[in-house]
C-alpha cells in the first residue's frame, strides 16, 4: 500500500527528468510540463487530420466507402474460405447497397472534416500515448518502468488490430445485416442513410473495437494491480463464453454458427491471452513473495 510520501514523491516526480527520483517540481512546474506535452500531442493530431483533409477524396473514395464495395477484400476473402472448407457460397456475402445522401448544406464539409478529425487522431495515437509516458515515466520506480516498457507499443498494437478487425469484418457483417433489414411488409421505406450516419457509425465500429482489443492490456494492469488474476478469469470463463457467443449472435447477421464462430472466434482468443497475462503476473508475485519470505 503507497504511503502519503510515496504518493507525494510520485506527484513531485511527475514530468520530470527520467531517473532523477530526487526532483521536486512545484505544482505550476507541474502545469508547465503538462502543457507543453499536450500541445506536442495536438500539433502531431493536427498534423494527421490536415495529411488526411489534403488526401480527403481518396481517404473518402478507397477508406471509407471501401466497404460498401463488392471488391472490398472481406466479400472475397470469406467467400474464398467457405469454397476452401467446401461449404460452398455459404460465407459469400453480397456487397452493401447504400445509396448515401446529403441533408444538409454544409453536410459534406462537416463529413470530411470529421474523417479527417478522427483519422488524425488514429495516426497520432501511438505518438500521444508516448508523450503521455514520457509524462509519467519520471515518477514512476524502476521496477515499475521496467513494466512500462513496451506499454506504447503494445497499447497502440492492439488497439490498430482492434481497428481492422472493427473494418473489415465487423463493418460489412453489420452494414450489410442493417441494409438488409426491413421495415414493415409494404416495401415504401427505403434505405438512404445520410453520409454523417455512415461515418459516425463506421467511426464508433473502428474505435469501439480498437478500445475492445485493449482488454489483455486492460486485464495485465488489473493483475498487477492485485484487483484480478488467471485464477480469477478461468472462474468466470463460462460466463464470459456465453456472452460472447450472445454478441456474435447479435454481431452476425446470417444465423448459420460457422459465421458466428468468426466472429467470436477473436474474442475468445482475446479473453484467453488475457488469462495466460493475469496467470503470468501472478506466478511473478508468487515468486517474489516467496524469494521475500526466504
Amino acid at each position: 500500500m503507497a504511503t502519503a510520501t510515496d504518493r507525494k514523491s510520485f506527484f513531485n516526480r511527475l514530468g520530470g527528468k527520467p531517473g532523477d527520483d530526487k526532483a521536486e517540481m512545484t505544482f505550476f512546474d507541474h502545469i508547465e510540463e503538462l502543457r507543453w506535452h499536450i500541445l506536442r500531442s495536438v500539433i502531431a493530431w493536427l498534423t494527421g487530420a490536415i495529411i488526411i483533409f489534403i488526401y480527403i477524396d481518396w481517404v473518402y473514395d478507397h477508406l471509407i466507402l471501401a466497404p460498401t464495395m463488392q471488391d472490398f477484400y472481406t466479400y472475397g476473402a470469406l467467400c474464398r474460405l467457405g469454397h476452401f472448407l467446401h461449404l460452398g457460397d455459404s460465407l459469400c456475402m453480397p456487397a452493401v447497397k447504400i445509396n448515401l445522401q446529403v441533408t444538409e448544406v454544409n453536410g459534406t464539409f462537416t463529413s470530411a472534416l470529421n474523417i479527417a478529425t478522427i483519422g488524425g487522431l488514429i495516426l497520432a495515437l501511438p505518438y500521444i500515448l508516448w508523450e503521455l509516458w514520457r509524462f509519467i515515466k519520471p515518477a514512476l520506480s524502476p521496477k515499475e518502468r521496467k513494466y512500462g516498457v513496451g506499454s506504447v507499443f503494445w497499447v497502440s498494437l492492439c488497439f490498430f488490430l482492434g481497428g481492422l478487425f472493427g473494418y473489415y469484418i465487423l463493418a460489412p457483417f453489420t452494414f450489410n445485416f442493417l441494409a438488409g433489414f426491413t421495415l414493415g411488409k409494404q416495401g415504401i421505406v427505403q434505405y438512404r442513410p445520410s453520409i454523417n450516419d455512415y461515418i459516425d457509425s463506421l467511426t464508433n465500429l473502428i474505435l469501439g473495437c480498437g478500445l475492445a482489443f485493449e482488454l489483455p492490456v486492460i486485464c495485465f494492469v488489473l493483475a498487477k494491480l492485485g484487483l484480478i488474476s488467471g485464477t480469477f478469469l478461468k472462474r468466470y470463463f463460462k460466463f464470459a463464453f456465453v456472452i460472447i457467443l450472445v454478441v456474435a449472435a447479435i454481431i452476425t447477421p446470417s444465423p448459420d454458427w460457422i459465421s458466428q464462430f468468426i466472429v467470436a472466434m477473436p474474442l475468445f482468443v482475446l479473453y484467453w491471452i488475457s488469462i495466460l497475462l493475469a496467470t503470468r503476473v501472478e506466478k511473478t508475485k508468487k515468486k517474489e513473495e516467496d524469494k521475500e519470505w526466504s
